[in-house]
């Protein structure tokens, strides 16, 4: 009979694509790992893994097993949960991803709230780019994920949380560096550094450069926030960033200069997006609701959205 167990292991192999990494990751020895994957296809009747001489690879029926088998174990989880949480409160471990570009400068303000309300609830966060962290959402990776908007799954329930605004950043001898505020059309012949692409900031923001003008340095697109912020630094380019990142992050003005810009709609908005089929989504709207109160009382840079 096919265990969890073993549906677990063949995740963890999917995941490392090496016996002893996963093994270790389900704190097991490599036989007992490798003994229950060959039962699991002596079981099912069907070959999964590829084995070969310092290298593993699933086969497509092990590699469609295993995407479906991370569902069926994050439902198996989310009923514990719900169980401990009808006798409880809520309790538990909830995996949560957010993109980097906002993570670091948000949750600070939010983990000491959710800990204070929930003191039996622990968090796991991940960060990854936004378009990774939705598809690793509905594949049962996270619980609940933080994303700029809009979200396209259909299968997804998405609660709006808040604008940021973005500013734009230079280096204090560039010509527009001694004006705290310019036009759209200051920015017109431009050029801008950009985030790599995978980010809805890459996509928000090169198109923002193609309506106003600018031109977006392909050649210097950054890995991060903070490679954005040096380039600029050595005047390479201007750059736009999340007005968190700045309030965070950017506290000398004479190393860079921070302007506003006089025009609409220059923000990108944020959600808090989970499963459907959910078993926390009673949590997760008291989540959302936490996360407005705290942007209200403590980040005037952001616009909430009810």
């Amino acid at each position: 009979m096919t265990t969890l167990r073993q549906l677990s292991y063949l995740v963890a192999l999917s995941q490392e694509l090496h016996f002893r990494r996963a093994a270790e990751r389900m704190n097991v020895t490599q036989p007992t790992l490798s003994t229950q994957i060959q039962e699991l296809e002596k079981q099912l009747k069907a070959r999964l893994v590829e084995r070969d001489t310092g290298k593993v690879m699933l086969t497509p029926l092990g590699r469609e097993i295993s995407e479906r088998a991370r569902g069926i174990l994050s439902e198996v989880e989310e009923i514990k949960t719900l169980a401990a949480a009808s006798q409880h409160g809520f309790e538990g471990t909830i995996r949560i991803g957010v993109p980097p570009t906002l993570g670091p400068y948000l949750l600070p303000y939010i983990v000491p709230q959710m800990h204070q309300n929930y003191p039996n609830l622990k968090l796991y966060v991940k960060e990854g780019k936004p378009q990774d962290l939705q598809l690793e959402l509905k594949e049962g990776i996270h619980d609940v994920v933080i994303s700029p908007l809009p979200i396209k799954h259909s299968d997804l329930v998405v609660e709006q949380l808040f604008r940021e605004p973005f500013l734009v950043i230079a280096s204090p001898d560039h010509p527009l560096a001694a004006r705290s505020q310019i036009d759209r059309t200051d920015l017109k012949g431009q050029n801008v550094l950009v985030i790599e692409r995978g980010h809805h900031m890459h996509d928000q923001i090169s198109q923002l450069c193609e309506d106003w003008g600018a031109s977006p340095l392909r050649d210097y697109e950054g890995t991060s926030l903070d490679t954005l912020r040096l380039m600029v630094g050595m005047n390479v380019g201007l750059a736009f960033l999340p007005a968190l990142y700045v309030k965070s992050e950017i506290k000398n003005r004479n190393e860079i200069a921070v302007l506003n810009v006089n025009a609409v709609n220059l923000y990108r908005q944020l959600g808090l997006t989970w499963r459907k089929r959910s078993v926390h989504t009673t949590l997760f709207n008291e989540i959302a609701s936490l996360i407005r109160r705290t942007a209200e009382r403590e980040l005037p840079e952001l616009s909430v959205m009810q």
